[in-house]
């Protein structure tokens, strides 16, 4: 049985500097950013809270989350590259060159294509346009979710293939089927997000927390200490190796602002109990 929220000591929430999180049915729910999780992360970012957007959406999304929300940057596509926002102005910024990403991309669209040819109704996902590398085959969004069976069929199908000599990686959200080429991934991509974005070289992962929904949340689970699953995420939990720490008790972004509140109120009694000894 996982932990609750209520077993995690405010000390240990108030040390707290950087949230990762997932997006879909994490930050949203039933396709929408609910009004308390916008508010949630305003009220993060007000107390020194560094949210990080760590998605399997694509780039267009990415682009829009990185300019738009109270976030420190977005991490798209499981990995591919990260988003963010400074003084200096927009940067992307990738391991591998972005044309040679659209080139593999290329090949392993149409590897996916000739796979999909074989199961009627099921399709890429309508935001493949705006990625820059992997490719979205859509399960669950807008439509009829397809059966857990034909999801992990087609998840082994694109596990299997070989593109130009390279092998393909292949995770399940809660929404799609995420296919790439190349050693990225969420986990990968965050450390070296914070390390870019930190003045010390190693980085404490105390202050660090995670808290996402699905299958392709797992690396993340298993490289913090300390981890969330918002409530949506028990369907999936008996396929998990590395579970989440804690379950919230609300779903989406309901649970995000549950644990955004507690956070907070945790950062404002750690600064009320120091101004009273220091008084």
């Amino acid at each position: 049985m996982l932990n609750s929220l209520h077993s995690i000591k405010l000390q240990q929430l108030a040390n707290i500097e950087w949230l990762l999180t997932d997006v879909d049915d994490t930050l949203t729910w039933e396709g929408q950013l609910p009004d308390v999780t916008l508010k949630a992360l305003y009220d993060l970012q007000d107390v020194g809270i560094k949210v990080v957007a760590v998605t399997g959406a694509c780039a267009g999304w990415c682009d829009q989350i990185a300019k738009v929300w109270p976030v420190h940057g977005a991490i798209g596509e499981n990995g591919a590259f990260w988003m963010s926002q400074n003084e200096s102005g927009f940067e992307t910024t990738s391991k591998v060159p972005l044309p040679q990403m659209h080139a593999l991309q290329g090949e392993l669209k149409v590897a996916l294509a000739n796979i999909l040819e074989e199961y009627d109704g099921i399709e890429f996902a309508t935001d493949q346009p705006f990625r820059f590398c992997d490719v979205a085959i859509n399960l669950s969004q807008d439509r009829e979710p397809v059966s857990e069976h034909l999801a992990k069929e087609l998840l082994t199908r694109a596990k299997a293939l070989v593109i130009d000599g390279h092998n393909v990686n292949a995770s399940l959200s809660s929404i799609h089927l995420n296919v790439w080429i190349g050693e990225h991934s969420k986990r990968i991509t965050s450390e070296a997000y914070v390390k870019a974005h930190s003045s010390c070289r190693n980085i404490d992962l105390d202050k660090l927390i995670y808290i996402g929904d699905s299958q392709n949340d797992e690396a993340m689970f298993a490289w913090l200490p300390t981890t969330f699953g918002v409530r949506n995420i028990q369907k999936v939990l008996p396929q998990l190796t590395h579970k989440p720490s804690v379950l919230l008790d609300k779903d989406g972004g309901f649970g995000f602002a549950q644990l955004a509140r507690t956070i907070i109120e945790a950062k404002q009694s750690h600064i009320e109990e120091h101004l009273y000894r220091s008084a």
